[in-house]
Formats: structure tokens, sequence, C-alpha cells
């Protein structure tokens, strides 16, 4: 059977480069619902965020079975877990939250495609959170599940220490906006919301890094500046994936409806499908920019060359008659054996007169050249300051 591959902050480190199309699949006649746990994953920590309108409560380190009395509360239970690993942990998790074996095939066995399953008592919602790379470029695309109750909200991320949640906590925390007096699809809205957005800073990041890139195309190109274009539209083509999934699961469910979704949160999902679209078309101009880059490229290396040869082309015509007069000159006929060869050999100016021949031939051919604008389409290299 084959194992998925997980990643967390401390695997990323020790990986140069994360692959950007990774996916899971299960060897054909394998039971469904079986867990396939990495040993590099990390142990899962369940932290509580348990509010109402009047209070909050932050639990950390809860134990699955200690969620059970916080599942049919009056206020909303928060259970925001952190990392996959162990395999115990997840059925002991399955158990207390009544989850379906294939949703916990979902969860686990990371990365799958974002989707939306409807089940009598549950939403599950898979989505795709990016990261900045710890190696410092790129990006990393993490799945993040959520499980929606009736009093609950469930979310499962590959890693612990970092996501786009924490202005979500900042406002269950200080009481910001209405979100304390709303039940958990809004919370699940809410969270769905920061994982959308969380693309926008990265496409600005593309946005600068196109820029660059057509700068380097037209005044320096090189041979890593094909692998650079090649290379970001690979990248653009992870994230118009993973964000055309989220547009499609956001359409079912705003389409579809659910009976744990609320009309006026259904409301808002429609804005966070409205950001999915807007992003889309983002990664759609970039991508078309990147593309149109390599065609920039083959033209300005081209073009490169063609001036290059042009100019090493009038240097050979301009010493072409040149040699062919130091050629005659240098066939030494003897001039004692008569007066035709070569009798310039006995001139007291011969040798001098040699050079200013030569010299007028030279300026004569280049002014011809000038005259005819050959000079003036030959283009020095620009230097990027």
């Amino acid at each position: 059977m084959k194992k998925t591959k997980f990643y967390s902050s401390r695997i990323l480190k020790k990986i140069k480069r994360r692959k950007l199309f990774d996916y899971s699949y299960e060897q054909p006649g394998s039971i469904p619902g079986t867990l396939n746990i990495s040993q590099d994953a990390i142990f899962p920590n369940i932290v509580l965020i348990d509010y109402d309108s009047t209070q909050t409560n932050l639990i950390p380190n809860l134990a699955p079975e200690a969620c059970r009395e916080h599942l049919y509360t009056d206020s909303v239970s928060w259970f925001d877990v952190g990392g996959l690993g162990n395999e115990d942990f997840w059925q002991r998790v399955g158990t207390v939250f009544g989850l379906h074996p294939l949703i916990l095939e979902d969860i686990v066995n990371v990365p799958q495609r974002p989707k939306i399953e409807d089940y009598p008592d549950q939403l599950i919602i898979i989505t795709k959170m990016v990261l900045p790379n710890l190696e410092g470029e790129g990006f990393c695309l993490e799945q993040v599940s959520l499980v929606v109750g009736h009093k609950y909200l469930l979310t499962v991320q590959e890693e612990t220490e970092r996501d786009c949640f924490e202005p979500i906590r900042q406002r269950i925390k200080f009481k910001k906006g209405n979100i304390r007096t709303k039940g958990t699809d809004y919370l699940a809205y809410a969270l769905w919301d920061a994982i959308i957005d969380g693309f926008f800073p990265l496409l600005e990041i593309y946005s600068e890094k196109i820029e660059e890139l057509e700068n380097e195309v037209l005044f320096n190109p090189s041979n890593s500046t094909l692998a650079k274009i090649y290379q970001t539209r690979r990248e653009l083509l992870a994230l118009r994936r993973a964000v055309w999934s989220q547009r499609n699961a956001l359409n079912v469910l705003i389409r579809d409806k659910s009976t744990l979704i609320s009309e006026e949160t259904i409301i808002h999902l429609r804005d966070c499908y409205d950001h999915a679209v807007q992003i889309i078309d983002i990664i759609e101009t970039y991508r078309e920019l990147a593309s149109g880059l390599t065609d920039i490229y083959l033209s300005a290396v081209s073009n490169k060359m063609n001036e290059v040869m042009k100019l090493l082309t009038v240097v050979s015509s301009i010493f072409i008659p040149l040699t062919f007069v130091a050629g005659i000159y240098g066939m030494n006929f003897n001039p004692e054996a008569s007066p035709w060869n070569m009798p310039e050999l006995n001139w007291y100016w011969g040798y001098p007169f040699f050079w200013v021949m030569m010299g007028g031939i030279a300026t004569g051919m280049m002014y011809f050249f000038s005259r005819k604008g050959w000079f003036s389409n030959i283009t020095t290299p620009h230097r990027k300051s």
C-alpha cells in the first residue's frame, strides 16, 4: 500500500522543495476507510475554544474522550486539531465525534481534493490553505478539514505551529464583530474565508516576481531566466488547482445548501465565492503573462544574437577589402624583372601611401554603411540598474 506523504514545518526544513502536485490514493482493493499514517507526521494536539456571547474558554491539550462533554452544550465549541500522527488517536476521535470511516480517511490521508460532503448530522469541508515556504521562496499547500456539527466545529490541520486562523481567534477572544453571537456555520465560514483570502498576499508576491522576470527577460536574459519562468508557471498552476476546486466546493454548498448552514451564512459564503473567482482571474492573468514571457525570452535571445551577427558582419565587411589590398602587396613580385611588377615598392612614400589608402577604404565603407542606416540598427545590450 502506498504511504501518503505528510508535511509539517519540521519536515519542510529538511526538504529542499515540496512537490506541488502531490495527491493521495489507495492501492486497488484496499479496505475503505484505511488510514495511512506517515512516520514523520507529528502527534495530534486538540485545542478547544468554547465561547458564547458572554464568555470565552481556551482549553489546550484536550484528550479525545474529554471532547464529548463539549459537543452538545449551548455554546459554540471549536476543536482545533494540529497534526496527523497516531492512528489510535484518530480512531478515538472518530468514535467521540461519530465520524464515518470515509470521513476519517479523507481527513488523515492527505492531500485530498477540496470538496464538500453532506452527512445527516455533519458537513465535511476539505480545503487547501497556502503557507509561505520555510526555505524562503515559493509556498506549500496544507490541507485543512472542517467538520461542522450543530454545536461544534472540528478543524484538522497538518501542522500545529502556523496557520491563517489567528485573526479569527483574536476576533473571538476580544469579541470583535458578531462572530460570538453566531453559530458554528458562521465560524466555519469565517475560517474558510480566511483560507481563501490567504491567497491574496501570495499573489502580490507573484506580481512582483513576474515584473522582475519581465525586466530580466528584456534587459538581461540568461539561461537561468527560462528556468525561473517555467517554475513560476508550475507554481501558478498549483495555485489554480487549489483555488479552482474550492470555488467548485463553495458553489455546491451555495447551490445545494445544507441543514447545518443558515440562509444568512449562505449570503456570506457568496462573498467568499466571489473572492475565489477573483483569485482565479488573477492567477489566470499571471499565467498568461508568464506564458508570454517565454516567447519574449526567445525573441530577446534571437534579437540579441542577430545584433551580434550584424556587428560581426559589418566588421568583416570592412576588413575584407583591406585584406584584399594587403594580400596583393604581400605577393612580393620583383619590380626589377618588369616595370609592371609592383612599382609602388620603389616609391619614396609607398608605405605611407599604403596606410592612407587602407584608412580611406575603411572610412569610406563606414560612411557608406552609416548612410544606409546599418549602424543605427545595432544596439548594445542594456544592463539592469
